[in-house]
């Protein structure tokens, strides 16, 4: 399988309800595995979490690249591809403002993976 972007198929993630019933409750889709998948894939490496928390914590709800990559005892180029990787989970939006890039949090896409990890009290 190549490394290039697959077509998954389509879930609304722009949606504001949750597209997901908690996994604790009842058996996640096929389908939906498919589409969330690399977004948990994509926050399993300590650095794309960490760039994820600084970004959706962010004041204006927006993180410069600039601001993001002297965080890290990582080179440049590298932070770029754990960006890509965010962006390409639909995790990040990002928009190119003269030579600097800034990237947004998808809240409705981090509702839907706090909602499929939900955890009643009565589970305990």
């Amino acid at each position: 399988m190549s490394k290039q972007s697959v077509a998954l198929p389509v879930l609304d993630l722009d949606a504001e309800a949750s597209c997901c019933l908690p996994l604790a409750r009842h058996r996640v889709p096929a389908e939906t595995a498919a589409v969330l998948a690399p977004a948990f894939k994509a926050l399993g490496d300590p650095v794309r979490l960490r760039l994820m928390s600084m970004i959706a914590s962010a004041e204006g709800g927006e993180a410069c690249v600039c601001d993001l990559t002297p965080a890290f005892d990582l080179t440049g180029p590298t932070i770029s591809h754990h960006l890509r990787t965010l962006r390409e989970a639909g995790l990040v939006d990002a928009e190119r403002r003269g030579t600097w890039v800034y990237y947004r949090a998808r809240p409705a896409v981090l509702r839907q993976l706090a909602a499929l990890l939900t955890v009643d009290d009565a589970t305990d």
